[in-house]
């Protein structure tokens, strides 16, 4: 007992002296900021650059193909459930899309589809979010109608045409050139732009300024559907304040609307509605979602044709499509110096909508997406595709289900984001919401 006590004295009595030496500030800043340099000679450099080991090329493949790193870790029984009926709606939803973006397009509705097919393959491979859809979306195809329109007039004469339907099919068949060309050159643009690492600017793409940006796209694509809900036919508008122009000149024109034309979107709306809130209410005790968007586009085909709304009504209808794929073709690379501003333009929205869908979605499910690997996967994706006769895709904002709350504590961006995005465009838009972004975080940090 003694002992105990003994080593109890001893053991608090003694101290631990620890010896230093003491900083000044500038000597503790010179400390913290010198970095060891390590002298290599150039031959090294060139060694380790030039070295092949397993392990680099396999981080090389993983890099380029994406796919190669996810698949094999794929959970089958915990995901196949989901994952089949996300696909037939995401699909099933991707066919009346597909066909009505092309009409914003100012291409033949068929080749919506081929838009919605070819690049989705490419994207699986190339593509490193697991949960956007790519394919065709309003706010680039109404920037590809509006070149079309611009080099391809309605009002345009062309030698040796017989009828209006000949010069129609004519007309039509110079505005898929003119849409390839755009799309190849998007393509070819974006992907020097991710083999050149142009990715980093996702870095800057805050969430406010993602969130004000996605919403301002989604009334964007509101309104350009406007006309087709009402059924009124106004003239097609794009870049400055074209949300305003559009939706005015619906309202303007909204004593011509079709009521039957009208009843079917709200009453296909009320369907997608209701259905999202029972699938948001009953989440836990269903399996998977119901896919609401298969029924709608079932019932809404269904009513179309059972009650003969085209002859009856006069609601406009895609009409008869071909059948099968067309082979490959050149798109015509003369036309490049009349498209290339807006080419640009359009390599830069697409790829702004798209990283923005994808580190959303990568933020609420736990994981990355590489903004250099996005641009080379959609410059592959309108590129290739281009070749199959294909016009310009991105990430559209319904199909990726991005129906998410736009609140936050820096509403300073996200409003900013918003109006900007909103009544200069998408593109002038996007550049003003960055410009802000950086200086706010200059504002923070100098403060």
């Amino acid at each position: 007992m003694d002992h105990v006590e003994e080593s109890e004295i001893l053991a608090a009595t003694q101290r631990y002296y620890v010896e230093r030496p003491i900083f000044s500030h500038p000597v503790l800043q010179e400390r913290l900021h010198k970095k060891d340099k390590i002298s290599e000679s150039i031959g090294d450099k060139l060694k380790q650059a030039f070295t092949c080991t397993p392990k680099k090329i396999r981080n090389i493949i993983y890099m380029f193909l994406p796919i190669t790193k996810w698949l094999p870790a794929y959970r089958f029984k915990e995901y196949v459930l989901g994952d089949i009926v996300s696909g037939i709606s995401t699909g099933v939803l991707q066919l009346p899309q597909g066909l009505a973006f092309a009409m914003l397009a100012a291409v033949p509705p068929v080749f919506g589809l081929y838009s919605s097919f070819y690049p989705v393959i490419m994207y699986c491979f190339f593509g490193t979010s697991r949960h956007i859809s790519i394919g065709p979306f309003a706010v680039i195809s109404l920037m590809i109608g509006g070149v079309a329109v611009r080099l391809v007039p309605d009002d345009i004469v062309i030698p040796g045409g017989v009828n209006a339907t000949n010069s129609t099919e004519a007309r039509d068949a110079l505005r898929v050139k003119v849409a390839m060309s755009v799309t190849l050159l998007t393509g070819i643009i974006q992907f020097c732009l991710g083999v050149c690492r142009f990715g980093f600017v996702a870095i800057y793409l805050t969430e406010p300024l993602v969130r004000g940006f996605t919403t301002a796209a989604a009334v964007h694509v509101f309104t350009s559907m406007l006309k087709y809900l009402f059924g009124v036919k106004t003239k097609r508008y794009s870049g400055i304040f074209s949300v305003v122009y559009s939706t005015v000149a619906v309202l303007q024109n909204v004593k011509n609307l079709n009521v039957c034309s009208l009843g079917v979107g709200l009453m296909v709306f009320g369907l997608l509605l209701g259905g999202k809130e029972f699938n948001e209410r009953f989440k836990e005790k269903l399996p998977a979602p119901i896919p609401l968007e298969f029924f709608a586009v079932v019932m809404g085909t269904g009513i179309s044709a059972g009650f003969s709304l085209h002859e009856s009504y006069n609601v406009d209808v895609v009409g008869t499509l071909p059948l099968g794929l067309l082979p490959p073709a050149n798109p015509d690379t003369s036309l490049f110096h009349l498209v290339y501003v807006d080419a640009i333009a359009i390599a830069i929205v697409g790829f702004s909508v798209t990283i923005s869908m994808a580190k959303t979605l990568a933020n609420k499910h736990g994981y990355q997406v590489d903004g250099n690997q996005e641009l080379i996967a959609l410059g592959l994706c309108n590129s290739t595709g281009s070749l199959f006769q294909t016009f310009a895709i991105s990430c559209s904002l319904s199909r990726s289900l991005v129906q998410e709350g736009t609140g936050g504590k820096t509403q300073t961006i996200w409003l900013t984001t918003f109006v900007s995005s909103l009544f200069l465009g998408l593109d002038y838009g996007l550049i003003t919401a960055v410009i802000i972004a950086l200086m706010t975080v200059i504002y923070r940090t100098q403060r």
